[in-house]
């Protein structure tokens, strides 16, 4: 069975950071683009980041930039998430996504054919 579990997620300060960490199980991801999806309190799912199967390319939403590092280990078939500055928006469930084999990019739900369960992130003011 395929699985993706975050972990990580919590209360925090506006200012302070935290490290999201999406474990794989099941199978290995190694060649699947990965990224992360939130969606805050009476909001829409919104896309945050995705990274190349490799590491090499990232995209980030505009909010996030400069803030938000995604980063992967495929030997640990595990992707994290470092949040720095934190601000009270960013308050949400945050969940860990894969693309199918050899794809990459895109902003859609639809483009991510693997979801975690998500992990809650709040931010206070």
């Amino acid at each position: 069975q395929v699985q993706l579990v975050e972990s990580g997620g919590g209360l925090v300060q506006a200012g302070g950071s935290l490290r999201l960490s999406c474990a794989a199980s099941g199978r290995t991801f190694s060649r699947n683009a990965m990224g992360w999806f939130r969606q805050g309190p009476g909001k829409e799912r919104e896309f945050v980041a995705v990274l190349s199967w490799n590491g090499y390319n990232a995209i980030y939403t505009d909010s996030v930039k400069g803030r938000f590092t995604i980063s992967r280990d495929n030997a640990k078939n595990t992707m994290y998430l470092q949040m720095n500055s934190l601000k009270p928006e960013d308050t949400a469930v945050y969940y860990c996504v894969a693309q199918r084999e050899n794809y990459y990019g895109g902003r859609t739900r639809e483009e991510y054919d693997y979801w975690g369960q998500g992990t809650r992130v709040t931010v206070s003011s």
